[in-house]
């Protein structure tokens, strides 16, 4: 059997309905290099007519504009605004846990949270310290307590809270958390 690889591709969508996936991250990550959009748009390849459809999509998706353009005077250009930014992280972030899950070995087993017994310790969250990017969550396990500093955005993605029941992955450089999916009606 030839080499074979897997791949997968992130879209963040709203509604059920794609505002951005690579090729948009591409344009919003040129325009905030280029503080142009024509620049951009030389940069990523597409027309100018094209990529104000796309940016104007991905506002109207989203309920809020992803660049400003000022015109005249030394600070004119097209820039990135707040949500453009969290857009470009959103999209960052879940890409590495993409790529973190697709090549790590223990998460090819099985991707449903089934870890090797080797490395998955039960735990219990006894402290959450949130912090403007990285929260530490303590944990306790039988016999020891350990720390994870993981980003505040895991923290509130997972609802990780003081008492919850999670899993301790040990790797070799950090120590991560799981927590089961909960089943909403």
């Amino acid at each position: 059997m030839r080499d074979m690889e897997t791949r997968a591709k992130v879209w963040i969508t709203e509604d059920g309905k794609p505002v951005i996936g690579e090729g948009k991250v591409a344009l919003l990550k040129a325009i905030d290099e280029e503080g142009s959009l024509r620049k951009a748009c030389t940069k990523v390849g597409v027309s100018y007519k094209h990529a104000w459809l796309v940016l104007n999509k991905m506002s109207e998706r989203l309920g809020e504009d992803v660049v400003v353009t000022t015109r005249g005077g030394k600070q004119q250009g097209t820039f990135l605004t707040d949500a453009g930014r969290k857009l470009i992280r959103e999209y960052d972030m879940n890409k590495q846990l993409l790529n973190d899950t697709m090549h790590d070995e223990t998460f090819r087993e099985d991707l449903g949270l089934h870890l090797s017994a080797r490395n998955r310790i039960p735990a219990k969250v006894i402290e959450v310290e949130k912090g403007d990017l990285a929260s530490r969550v303590k944990l306790s396990i039988e016999a020891a307590l350990l720390s994870s500093l993981i980003t505040t955005e895991a923290v509130e993605k997972l609802d990780i809270k003081e008492g919850d029941e999670v899993f301790a992955v040990i790797k070799s450089t950090e120590v991560l958390i799981g927590k089961r999916a909960v089943k909403k009606d």
